[in-house]
C-alpha cells in the first residue's frame, strides 16, 4: 500500500461490548456498528474522515478485549488526544485502550500472523440477570474432559466447511487452528481458540458442537467425523454471540503492538 509521506499510521487498540451494536463492520443501512462509532469519533478528532482497516470484523453481539485498528491521517495529533478525545465522543461501552503511531508497512490486518477468541459459559442453575448478554447459561453438568478430548482433533490446518456460516465469502475453508484451551473457574468456562484466522461463525458452530459432545448428545469421537465430512448439517448449532470475545490478535515482534491482559475478570 502506497501511502502519502506527509500520511501517519495510526494503531489503536479498541474494547467493546457488542451487545447492543450491529457488528463491527461499518453498514450502508445504519452507523450503529462498532466501525462506524470509531470512524464518527476519530474523523472528530481529525478534522477529516478517517478510514479504519481492523484485525478481524467481529459479529452482531460479539465483543472485544483488544480488536486492533490502524489508519493514516496527515493531521499532528498528539497520542493521548486520540485516547482522551476518542473516548470522549464514544459510548462507554466502546474504550480506545491504547494508540501508536507505526510504520507504513503495518497493515491491522494483514500484519497479523493469528487471532485468539474466547467463549464462556455459565454452567449454573439459575441464570444470571447481569451476565445474561456475557455468558451462555448452561442449566446442566458438561463433561469437560469429553470436550477437551473432542477439540484435539481440530488442531492443525483443516477444511472447517462443517464449522462455516452459509453465508461466508471466503475464498478457501482451510484455516489452522493453532491451540484449543478450556479454564475453569468456579462456574465459569472459558474456551480459547487460536488460529491463523477464522471463517464466518466458525468458532461459534464449533463452541455448538463442542456443547453436543459435553451433553453426551454425541460421543467425543465424532468431531473428527463432522470434520472430515465437510457438511455443515452435521455439526451442532451456532452458539450465541452473547459469550463470545475477541481476544485480540497476535503481530511480529517488530512492530510491537501492546499486548492486552485477557485475564478473567469479574462477570
Amino acid at each position: 500500500m502506497v501511502v502519502n509521506e506527509k500520511k501517519k499510521r495510526i494503531v489503536i487498540g479498541l474494547e467493546y461490548d457488542g451487545t447492543k451494536y450491529k457488528g463491527f463492520q461499518k453498514q450502508q443501512n445504519t452507523s450503529f456498528t462498532i466501525q462506524g462509532q470509531v470512524e464518527k469519533a476519530l474523523s472528530k478528532i481529525a478534522d477529516e474522515k478517517v478510514k479504519t482497516v481492523c484485525s478481524g470484523r467481529t459479529d452482531a453481539g460479539v465483543h472485544a478485549y483488544c480488536q486492533v485498528i490502524h489508519f493514516d491521517t496527515d493531521k499532528a495529533r498528539k497520542i493521548q488526544s486520540w485516547i482522551n478525545g476518542g473516548n470522549s465522543l464514544l459510548s462507554e461501552d466502546i474504550r480506545i485502550l491504547w494508540a501508536k503511531k507505526e510504520k507504513e508497512e503495518f497493515h491491522a490486518r494483514f500484519s497479523a500472523v493469528s487471532r485468539s477468541y474466547r467463549y464462556i459459559l455459565r454452567l449454573s442453575k439459575l441464570p444470571s440477570a447481569l451476565a445474561k448478554n456475557r455468558t451462555l447459561w448452561i442449566n446442566n453438568k458438561l463433561d469437560i474432559d469429553a470436550m477437551k478430548k473432542s477439540s484435539k482433533f481440530l488442531i492443525g490446518e483443516h477444511d472447517f466447511s462443517s464449522f462455516r456460516g452459509s453465508s461466508c465469502q471466503s475464498k478457501t475453508p482451510f484455516r489452522k487452528i493453532q491451540k484449543i484451551t478450556f479454564i475453569t473457574d468456579k462456574e465459569l468456562v472459558l474456551i480459547d481458540i487460536t488460529a491463523n484466522a477464522f471463517l464466518l461463525n466458525m468458532v461459534r458452530i464449533i463452541i455448538g458442537t463442542l456443547l453436543l459432545v459435553g451433553k453426551k448428545e454425541i460421543p467425543y469421537s465424532d468431531m473428527k467425523n463432522i470434520l472430515e465430512a465437510k457438511d455443515r448439517r452435521l455439526a451442532g448449532k451456532t452458539a450465541p454471540s452473547s459469550g463470545l470475545y475477541f481476544l485480540g490478535p497476535s503481530y511480529p515482534r517488530k512492530f510491537n503492538i501492546p499486548v492486552q491482559n485477557n485475564n478473567l475478570s469479574e462477570l
